[in-house]
Order: C-alpha cells, then sequence, then structure tokens
C-alpha cells in the first residue's frame, strides 16, 4: 500500500471511529439501507461534495466501481462459493470494491428520491411473478423460453405472469 492510500485508509477509519464515537453508526448488525443513505449523505454534506453529486456522477463512479470489482474476478474462471482459495487479503479487497458498488448505489438512490429497499421488494416480487416455481426450478431460462415451456405443459400465461392471458410471440 502507498503513501496515498495509508492516509486516505487513516482518514477513513478515523471517519468510522468518530461516527460510531458519536453513536450516528449503527452496529453492524443492525444497518439498513436508510442506515447507508443518511451516514453517505452527512459524509457528503460534511466535505461539500453534494454539489458534485449528481445522479450522473454518481452513476458513472458507480460503474467505475463495478470495473474494480470486474477487475478481482478477471482471469480467475470460474470461483468456487466461499472463495475457500482465497486468502484473507483478497477477501478483504473484495469486500472494499463491494462496499464502494453498495455505497455508491444507496446514494444514487437517495439522491434520486428513490426508496432502494421498497424498490428491490417490488422488483423481487415481479420476478417470482415472471420466474414461477413451477417453471423456473432447477434451470437458467430466460422468461419468454419459461412461456414456451408453459405452453407445452398446458400453463397460460403472459409476460407479467398473470393468469388466463397467452404470451405472445414477439420477434
Amino acid at each position: 500500500m502507498g503513501a496515498r492510500e495509508e492516509q486516505a485508509s487513516a482518514v477513513e477509519k478515523a471517519t468510522v471511529q468518530e461516527l460510531k464515537k458519536n453513536n450516528s453508526m449503527p452496529s453492524e448488525k443492525e444497518v439498513t439501507l436508510k442506515d447507508l443513505a443518511r451516514i453517505m449523505a452527512g459524509f457528503a454534506a460534511d466535505r461539500e461534495w453534494d454539489s458534485f453529486h449528481s445522479p450522473r456522477n454518481l452513476l458513472l463512479a458507480l460503474v467505475g466501481e463495478v470495473g474494480e470489482l470486474s477487475e478481482i474476478f478477471q482471469w480467475k474462471g470460474e470461483v468456487p462459493r466461499g472463495l475457500s482459495d482465497w486468502d484473507d487479503d483478497s477477501k478483504e479487497h473484495l469486500g472494499e470494491e463491494l462496499s464502494d458498488v453498495l455505497l455508491y448505489l444507496v446514494r444514487l438512490a437517495d439522491v434520486c428520491n428513490v426508496d432502494l429497499g421498497e424498490s428491490a421488494l417490488r422488483k423481487l416480487e415481479k420476478n417470482a411473478q415472471k420466474y414461477p416455481v413451477d417453471l423456473c426450478k432447477g434451470n437458467d431460462k430466460k422468461y419468454r423460453e419459461l412461456a414456451k415451456k408453459g405452453r407445452e405443459n398446458g400453463v397460460r400465461r403472459n409476460m407479467n405472469n398473470t393468469e388466463n392471458l397467452v404470451y405472445a410471440d414477439r420477434r
């Protein structure tokens, strides 16, 4: 780690310690997306970064962090669940990059006034309808292919998986 990275790490550790001391940071076991949004908003405000945190800028920063996360896995082939063959430093680095992605995503949602938790739950509900267990269990097909499988098995579903409607072929 270079001098600049060590200095940045020390600053971030001090910030976390300060937040914990002031009781404005929840314990790790009870952190929510709203907690993270509040902490990130305060972090940006304290540094007068709000003028830089436009949706576009945050999205581009998020994409950059996803690129850094991707680099960790680049050229490794398939990686086993749990990363059993990774050393502790590599796992820590992965955690840091995952955190960067999460924090930018949470900040972007907050700046756009999107309740990320509620949006994620709604999306999961839609996915549950789009990918019903009886059609998709044990396979990796997209919903258009599942619709075909369902028609072959006598199940009639539309693109949103509502009853009594048939998928339209959209080619």
